[in-house]
């Protein structure tokens, strides 16, 4: 019997972590992109979600922590945009990679528009230290993805994905969203129409 009254206090008490946690993740975002990394505080955090500072280091070790989980967290999305579209270009019957590749870029450009706010954020360089190491190696992961597309033409993913990742941060940190969504869509039309063995 003891058992039956532990189990829903301890959903409950699960499921309120779990909204203290993203309470905490949601008012970091605010309090980052709109006080710069550097200068939001965790007492800032804290008061926007309406929480304590014990509940921010119960889930996060600290402010850079709460950084990072955001960027990953993006870059899952990022992520899960990119391959859904692949894999509706695969099933539509589109087998050349170059098409493939600008359906996952197109997704990624999209993604980064629609959360323009936090994609900026994390291309400003106000971030914790060492974030820049964790960028490169992001870039380099997205690389070797992009390889796997393009078999044994390493110049091409290095043209492509460089082109790429100069589009992401003048769509990111363009002020105006319909210039940035041109700009986009002008990029991948230059993208596409480079030619390749």
């Amino acid at each position: 019997m003891s058992g039956d009254t532990e189990r829903p206090v301890t959903m409950r008490t699960s499921e309120r972590g779990a909204a203290t946690r993203v309470a905490l993740l949601d008012a970091a975002k605010e309090t980052f992109i709109t006080s710069g990394f550097a200068e939001a505080g965790v007492t800032d955090v804290v008061a926007r979600a309406g929480a304590s500072v014990g509940s921010l280091y119960h889930h996060f070790s600290g402010k850079a922590d709460l950084y990072l989980t955001l960027f990953e967290e993006f870059q899952k999305r990022q992520t899960q945009r990119t391959r859904q579209a692949v894999q509706e270009a695969r099933a539509a019957g589109e087998t050349d990679p170059m098409p493939q590749f600008l359906a996952a870029a197109r997704a990624y450009l999209e993604g980064c528009l629609e959360e323009r706010d936090l994609a900026a954020l994390f291309l400003r360089g106000d971030a914790p230290p060492g974030f820049e190491v964790i960028m490169r190696d992001r870039l380099r992961q997205w690389a070797r993805r992009t390889a796997a597309l393009f078999e044994h033409e390493d110049a091409l993913v290095v043209v492509v994905t460089g082109a790429l990742a100069a589009v992401v941060q003048e769509v990111t940190l363009s002020e105006d969203p319909q210039h940035a969504r041109r700009i986009a869509e002008d990029a991948l039309r230059i993208i596409g129409e480079i030619r390749h063995p």
